[in-house]
């Protein structure tokens, strides 16, 4: 049945000489695979559809394996991302976290809202770090591993001072902590932001100002914690963290 579908190109690998199959995540289907004919043809109609980060409606034969791609028109291309090294790096990282943790033709209409409000907020701003960790800490909580941050884990208390522990997964309050003899002194402030960033759509946020030395904490918990509970190598991040030693 060809069906019109809007969504967000999320991955690309070529399928022989002329062919791509595309990963969309798509508000109505969830992410799916599916065959853009001629892709690969410099002057094909649908290469320029079918670039990654690229927001489209797509006319799709939609089949229970590979589905096809018929046509597609732009609604917008994230140009600004693919033409500066740094945005497309943050956007390559968004993308494979969100193929990697969410399941095939499962929708998910709250990380869909989520991805395309952070792939805009990349294009027109520099400052990114905060709405990638937001955007993170929704995909450990779709990817089924999120970390407890509105409360002790443990016995649940809602007023600090906190601890967080990697290996219980989340806050201890002052009487649990000895759970945890390596758990992470936090700051009020970070506790507060931990949460609030985990809860709140990027829709929600204006300007963003966080400590240096705070945001630096909360970016080490979150590499810390999706590395223990992850379960998938990301080469996007790696790429990214070599990036940002580079700056």
């Amino acid at each position: 049945m060809l069906e019109k579908i809007d969504g967000i190109i999320i991955k690309t690998r070529d399928y022989g000489e002329t062919h791509k199959i595309v990963t969309i995540f798509s508000k109505r289907l969830g992410k799916f695979s599916a065959l853009a004919r001629g892709a690969k043809k410099p002057k094909s109609r649908m290469a320029a559809v079918t670039q990654p980060f690229i927001y489209g409606q797509f006319f799709v034969y939609v089949n229970k394996g590979l589905s096809t791609i018929q046509q597609g028109e732009i609604i917008n291309s994230n140009r600004l991302i693919r033409e500066d090294i740094i945005k497309t790096a943050y956007a390559a990282y968004l993308a494979e976290l969100t193929d990697k943790l969410l399941d095939e033709n499962t929708p998910n209409l709250e990380i869909y809202t989520q991805l395309a409000n952070t792939l805009e907020w990349i294009s027109e701003k520099d400052d990114v770090d905060i709405p990638i960790m937001m955007y993170e800490l929704k995909m450990f909580k779709a990817g089924g591993f999120a970390p407890t941050v509105n409360q002790c884990l443990h016995c649940g208390r809602k007023n600090g001072p906190y601890t967080f522990s990697m290996v219980e997964g989340g806050l201890l309050c002052p009487t649990c902590n000895h759970l945890d003899q390596e758990a992470i002194r936090l700051p009020d402030a970070v506790a507060k932001l931990l949460y609030i960033i985990s809860s709140v759509g990027l829709e929600r946020i204006g300007n963003i100002s966080v400590k240096e030395g705070n945001r630096l904490l909360l970016r080490n918990i979150l590499d810390a914690y999706y590395e223990r509970y992850g379960g998938y190598y990301l080469k996007s991040k790696k790429f990214l963290n070599q990036l940002s030693k580079l700056q």
